[in-house]
């Protein structure tokens, strides 16, 4: 079994836990649009991850799919505001719910899931089956602080910076190791593995494996952006452009480009994304061609995913016998081969 089939194992198993904080209740719209997002699904790549190394080291299943659902719900919310912020069209292959109700309802709705998401971690606590509950949603607030604070450091850029000229790589890592190898990777592991019993000492090994494999991830997420198929990858090919995103594949081509080519690229940075014309994200998809832009990006994240799958090679021996690992091994590569 890879991992893209042990998500698909488990989960219907999550979606049922998820269904009952956010099922059909008074006022009825309301809740129907708070539902939007976790209806319609994503990878469950982040509660897969937490209930795989939580079965890894011994936790059982059904002690891990409440706070599975915790995690797979605070995509969901976090997903409806960031699309508010970054004013996305599209989501998991249908209109971002602000294109449909409207900003004031989606950001609203997005509360409602993510007070949805605390009454789940207090029903985890109060449950109490493995005893380390406490530290578990200990964790689970760490994470969520980091992920707002690298939030902070991208809408800042996107919103107040603009200018690439202001920008770096160092920048880029620094964001994209608050917003997805915690939140998406590593945290996720370290969330099963404190379920489990484990110690510090595991918990800094699944950092060492995760690390990179967020990093490869994020990098994979901002081609797929520029290559994937809109049906297929659910969101609006060039996204990034539109929005004004950091990414390594912009600043490679802006560190390489001419002076001028610089100044304009400046120039259509500082705009917002309505302001931006298709001419002139066809510009900047120029540039990008001009300097191997992805190329370069794609390189970069081959070498992190490796890194990553050597890492879980490194302590295979510290860690229980049996398909888990090999699961786990197989979940690094999808960080980076995959299409959506």
């Amino acid at each position: 079994m890879n991992f893209k089939e042990y998500v698909e194992a488990h989960r219907s198993q999550i979606f049922s836990q998820i269904d009952k904080y956010i099922g059909k209740k008074d006022p009825e719209q309301h809740y129907e649009i708070a539902r939007d997002y976790s209806v319609r699904q994503g990878s469950y790549r982040r509660p897969g991850l937490l209930m795989l190394t939580g079965q890894m080291f011994g936790a059982s299943e059904n002690d891990l799919l409440l706070p599975s659902a915790a995690m797979q719900m605070s995509e969901d919310w976090i997903l409806i505001h960031d699309d508010v912020e970054d004013d996305s069209e599209l989501r998991r292959g249908k209109p971002a719910l602000h294109k449909i109700y409207g900003s004031e309802i989606a950001i609203n709705a997005g509360d409602a899931v993510h007070l949805a998401m605390w009454k789940v971690l207090i029903d985890v606590l109060n449950n109490g089956k493995t005893g380390f509950e406490k530290k578990f949603v200990g964790k689970f607030y760490d994470i969520l602080e980091e992920t707002v604070e690298g939030q902070y450091i991208e809408t800042n850029f996107m919103f107040n910076v603009k200018v690439l000229s202001k920008a770096s790589e160092e920048l880029y890592y620094k964001i994209i190791k608050s917003k997805t190898c915690h939140y998406t990777v590593y945290g996720p592991m370290q969330l099963g593995a404190i379920l489990a019993g484990r110690d510090e000492k595991t918990l800094d090994i699944l950092k060492e494996i995760g690390y990179p494999a967020g990093i490869a991830f994020q990098i994979t997420d901002d081609i797929l952006d520029m290559t994937a198929d809109e049906k297929i990858f659910g969101k609006k090919r060039y996204g990034d452009l539109y929005e004004g995103k950091l990414t390594l594949i912009v600043l490679h081509a802006y560190e390489n480009a001419t002076e001028d080519e610089k100044k304009e690229m400046d120039r259509i940075y500082m705009k917002t994304r309505k302001q931006k014309t298709p001419q002139e994200i066809a510009y900047l998809v120029g540039l990008i061609e001009k300097y191997k832009g992805i190329e370069y990006a794609t390189s970069i994240a081959e070498k992190h995913g490796q890194m990553a799958k050597d890492a879980v090679e490194k302590y295979r021996n510290l860690f229980p016998a049996g398909e888990y690992t090999d699961i786990l091994l197989s979940a690094m590569t999808e960080m980076y081969v995959r299409k959506k």
